[in-house]
């Protein structure tokens, strides 16, 4: 179903059954699957290919030679109608790549609203990231990684299967990240560990000073103290209890799968 205030470039392709909303543009030489959904006042520049079981919400703007929903790169994928859901306004820019989900997992692979992705970016199968994040040009999220809302990851970094970015984090361009990385952090290096909070980017979303002095004793307790994790969670704690802002500090250990960043 094709909305009467769309426009779609005569070049491009809608197969049936494809569901374009109100006041899309659809610009040249541009593929939209018959299972694909594309929300009011979303834009493909050209060149876009969006393949499979894949929704797409409301104002998004889609540069040329992105790839959104094609079948991903696990050995282990038969084919299975897994998906991609994509929010709104969200920003994604040329060449970038987001896979549809696994049957081994979730079966869906999750970006939420409001997100920049740079040029060349990837987003493998089953991976979710969160709102207001940005991924900067070719940074790269193997299969089941997720970003947690406003986390910023540099250019040329490489984000490990199976890793979580907690909120607020900044990694570094040119990273490796084999660990879990606790919301707040700045991370950077090969492989990455933790150099502070960050502090910068806590200021402009309006964290109070108190809050920023909470959280940056939590993070002392975890990384500067001397202290194993267990001996700390108790102070962070109740750290938690006075200050609200450290309790998803606190939360993430329990998250953590593959390990926090050292």
């Amino acid at each position: 179903m094709i909305d009467s205030t769309a426009v779609i470039h005569p070049s491009s392709i809608v197969e049936d059954g494809a569901i374009i909303g109100a006041g899309v543009q659809i610009g040249p030489f541009c593929t939209v699957g018959a299972n694909v959904s594309i929300g009011e006042g979303t834009v493909l520049k050209s060149h876009v290919v969006v393949n499979g079981h894949t929704v797409i919400g409301q104002d998004n703007t889609i540069y040329q030679f992105a790839s959104i929903g094609e079948a991903n790169q696990d050995l282990k994928y038969a084919g299975e109608p897994t998906r991609v859901v994509i929010g709104d306004r969200n920003r994604i820019r040329e060449s970038v790549t987001i896979h549809r989900g696994t049957a081994q997992s979730d079966g869906v692979t999750k970006v939420g609203n409001d997100n920049l992705l740079m040029v060349n970016a990837h987003v493998a199968h089953d991976c979710v990231v969160g709102s207001h994040c940005i991924l900067a040009n070719n940074a790269t999220l193997a299969g089941h990684v997720t970003v947690d809302d406003h986390a910023i990851i540099g250019g040329m970094t490489a984000v490990h299967q199976f890793c979580i970015i907690g909120a607020h984090v900044m990694v570094g361009g040119c990273s490796g990240v084999a660990q879990d990385v606790p919301p707040y952090v700045i991370a950077q290096g090969n492989h990455a560990t933790p150099f502070g909070i960050n502090l910068v980017g806590l200021k402009r979303r309006g964290f109070s000073k108190d809050a920023l002095h909470a959280i940056t004793a939590a993070y002392k307790l975890l990384y500067r103290s001397g202290k194993t994790l267990d001996e700390v969670k108790p102070e962070i704690a109740e750290i938690a209890q006075a200050h609200p802002e450290v309790q998803p500090f606190y939360d993430f250990f329990a998250r953590s799968t593959r390990g926090l960043i050292r």
